[in-house]
């Protein structure tokens, strides 16, 4: 279904087996995921389809490691992480997963190239290393040229593929987007959407987007809902 298809490892770089969480409205048990299971390959991209309610944003929290699951299995590049402990958990999550969300999240006071350059330097690389890195992804994007510019002088366009950037500047296993182009005119969707697309296959990561935009899900290669909190694959 992409215009690039994936090239499959033989491990997935995310994994969900079998994942169970309920929430509680006063004495009123909710189930939201049953069972949920889904894989996601070295440079494959997958959307995750659906109303509102269906599970969504609880599935990306997880596979994020933001929340665990009341049961169920999530591995990252071949690592269970369920019984890691809250230190490991979340450097794993901060080295291991890039995120992507419907508003970029730019800090408006640095440049595009200093927001791509900040999450590097946290994780230990000197500024050199960093500016080289960042000016690297802003060239795949097509943002050298606006490499200077702070987020307010950039399009909504521009500032989601600094975003992009950003996500995948410290190298993740593992890219998670959550309506990355829900904020975006048609036009300027398809524009970001390929170049989420270039990242990812280029950096070998595996990305999973939750999207509304059913045009931009059916260039993926594969198509995923949820329904009775079980993951299911419609295309």
């Amino acid at each position: 279904m992409s215009e690039i298809p994936a090239v499959k490892s033989s491990e997935p770089l995310l994994e969900l087996r079998n994942i169970q969480r309920s929430y509680f409205q006063g004495t009123v048990k909710l189930d939201v995921l049953n069972n949920a299971s889904l894989a996601v390959h070295t440079g494959e991209m997958k959307a995750l389809v659906g109303p509102s309610g269906s599970g969504k944003s609880t599935l990306l929290n997880i596979a994020g490691l933001l929340e665990r699951p009341d049961a169920g299995a999530v591995l990252i590049d071949g690592m269970e992480t369920g019984k890691l402990s809250r230190s490991r958990w979340g450097r794993l999550r901060r080295t291991h997963i890039g995120f992507v969300f419907q508003f970029h999240r730019l800090l408006p006071e640095f440049s595009a190239l200093e927001n791509v350059m900040i999450p590097q330097m946290l994780n230990g690389l000197d500024r050199d290393e960093a500016a080289t890195r960042a000016e690297q992804l802003l060239a795949m994007v097509g943002l050298q040229a606006r490499a200077n510019h702070r987020p307010g002088l950039l399009s909504g366009g521009e500032q989601q593929r600094v975003a992009i950037s950003r996500a995948v500047a410290n190298a993740p296993r593992v890219l998670l987007a959550d309506e990355p182009t829900g904020n975006l005119d048609p036009d300027t969707a398809k524009d970001v959407f390929h170049h989420l697309s270039t990242i990812t296959r280029a950096t070998g990561t595996a990305a999973l987007v939750v999207t509304h935009n059913q045009q931009l899900a059916l260039k993926m290669d594969s198509v995923l809902t949820i329904v009775d909190g079980k993951i299911i694959s419609i295309g």
